[in-house]
C-alpha cells in the first residue's frame, strides 16, 4: 500500500513539473526584464546650467548624481546607469522602460519647493521637508500629496499659516505655481497637503521628486538617443544556445552517473530554475549579462549540493545500511556542508548587492535568489522525493552502488 502511494506521489510530481515546463516557463521568460547589455535602452546626457552667482564644481555634480540616484530608486526604474562625465555633465542610461523619456523628465526636474505669501515672501522651502507621500483624497476622487516637515520646517510653516489666516499660501515648484489654497487656521503640527488636478501617477511622481530632494543645479538635455544592446542580438542568441547545451549535458551526466538520484537531481534543477526565474519576475528584477553569470554559478552550486548529498548516501550504503537509513544519514551528514558553503557565498553576494552598482548589483541579486532557491529545493523537494523513491525500489544499483 505504501509502495503504491509512493509511486502515485512520484508520478504526480513528475507530471506537475512537466506541466510547469510546458505552460509556465514561456510566460515567465517573456516577463523577465532585460538590462541595458541585453535589451538596449535610452541614453541621455544632461549638462548643468551656470546661473549668476552660482559656481559649478565637481562636488556640485556629485551631489546632483546622488539626488538622481535617490530618484531612480524611488521611481523603481528597471535598470539605470548613472554617472558624471567631465566637469558639468551627467549621463543617464535607462533600460526597458515603457516611457523612458517621461522618466528622464522626472529625473532632471530641479524640484525646488517653496511656500510664498501674496507679497512673494518665501516662508518655507523644500530643504525643511522630511517626507512626501502620494494618496487619494478623503473623498477618493482626486490624488494629492501629503508633506511632513522637520522640526525647523514645522515651526516655519506654523508661522506662515498663522500670519496668513484667511489669505492664500502659494505652493511653488521650480517657479511654477502648483496651487494656492486659502489658510483657514494655523497649522502647527508640521503637516501639509498639496492639492491639485493630479492623476495618481502625477501625484506619485511629485512625491518622489520632493522626497528625494532638490537638485543643486538645473540640468539641460544635451543629447538623447536610443542605444542597442551591448551584447548584441546574435551574441545573446549564441549565449542562450550554449547555456541550453550545457544544461542538457549536466542533466544527462547526473542521470547517467547517479541513475535514480540523478533523475531526482534533474527534476530538482527544473524546479529550481522555475523558482529563480519566477522570483525575478515577482521582484521585478533585471536580468543582465553578469546576472546570467550569477544564475549559471547558482546552478552549479545547486548541482554540487545534490552531488554532496548523493555521495554521502552512497557511502552509507557501502557501510551496509538500509536504503532508508542511508538517505536519512546522508542528508544529515551533507546538510551542514551545503549550508556553510551557501551561506558564505550568500554573505559575499549581499556585500556586492549593498556596495555594488549596475551590473555588479544585478549579478549579486541573481546569485542571492539562486542560493536561497537552491537551499530550499535541496532541503525540501530533493529529500522528500528521495524518501518516496526509497519506498518504491530497494535496488542499490539504481543508486550508483
Amino acid at each position: 500500500m505504501q509502495k503504491n502511494f509512493s509511486v502515485m506521489v512520484v508520478t504526480g510530481i513528475i507530471a506537475v513539473l512537466g506541466l510547469l515546463v510546458f505552460f509556465a516557463y514561456q510566460p515567465i521568460l517573456k516577463n523577465i526584464n532585460l538590462g541595458l547589455d541585453l535589451s538596449g535602452g535610452l541614453r541621455v546626457v544632461l549638462e548643468a546650467e551656470e546661473k549668476e552667482g552660482q559656481e559649478i564644481t565637481p562636488d556640485t555634480i556629485q551631489k546632483a548624481v546622488g539626488v538622481l540616484r535617490n530618484r531612480v530608486d524611488s521611481l523603481g526604474v528597471k535598470e539605470t546607469a548613472l554617472y558624471p562625465q567631465g566637469e558639468k555633465r551627467v549621463v543617464i542610461e535607462i533600460a526597458g522602460e515603457d516611457d523612458p523619456e517621461a522618466a528622464v523628465d522626472i529625473l532632471r526636474n530641479t524640484a525646488q519647493l517653496e511656500f510664498w505669501d501674496e507679497t512673494g515672501k518665501v516662508w518655507v522651502t523644500g530643504k525643511n521637508l522630511k517626507n512626501a507621500e502620494a494618496r487619494m483624497s478623503q473623498e477618493g476622487q482626486v490624488a494629492e500629496v501629503t508633506l511632513e516637515f522637520d522640526k525647523e520646517g514645522a515651526k516655519l510653516f506654523g508661522e506662515a499659516t498663522t500670519a496668513n489666516v484667511g489669505k492664500p499660501l502659494i505652493i511653488v515648484l521650480d517657479e511654477e505655481v502648483i496651487s494656492a489654497p486659502n489658510v483657514k487656521t494655523p497649522i502647527t503640527d508640521g503637516e501639509a497637503v498639496i492639492e491639485g488636478s493630479f492623476t495618481a501617477k502625477e501625484a506619485q511622481d511629485l512625491a518622489v521628486l520632493l522626497r528625494s530632494g532638490a537638485l543643486p543645479v538645473s540640468l539641460t538635455v544635451m543629447e538623447k538617443r536610443s542605444i542597442g544592446p551591448v551584447l548584441g542580438a546574435d551574441s545573446l542568441e549564441k549565449s542562450i544556445q550554449a547555456g541550453i547545451v550545457g544544461l542538457i549535458a549536466v542533466l544527462l551526466f547526473m542521470l547517467g552517473y547517479y541513475r535514480l538520484p540523478g533523475l531526482v537531481a534533474d527534476l530538482s534543477l527544473i524546479l529550481y530554475a522555475g523558482l529563480v526565474l519566477g522570483a525575478m519576475v515577482m521582484l521585478d528584477a533585471v536580468l543582465t549579462l553578469p546576472g546570467i553569470a550569477g544564475f549559471a554559478l547558482s546552478i552549479g552550486m545547486a548541482v554540487d549540493a545534490n552531488i554532496i548529498i548523493y555521495e554521502r548516501i552512497k557511502e552509507e550504503l557501502r557501510f551496509g545500511k538500509t536504503l532508508q537509513a542511508s538517505v536519512d544519514a546522508g542528508f544529515k551528514r551533507a546538510i551542514w556542508t551545503i549550508f556553510d558553503a551557501n551561506v558564505t557565498t550568500l554573505i559575499t553576494a549581499m556585500v556586492l548587492m549593498y556596495f555594488g552598482t549596475g551590473p555588479v548589483k544585478g549579478f549579486a541579486v541573481t546569485l542571492s535568489i539562486g542560493i536561497v532557491a537552491s537551499l530550499l529545493v535541496a532541503l525540501t523537494f530533493t529529500r522528500y522525493l528521495l524518501v518516496r523513491l526509497a519506498d518504491i525500489s530497494k535496488n542499490q544499483k539504481l543508486y550508483g552502488v
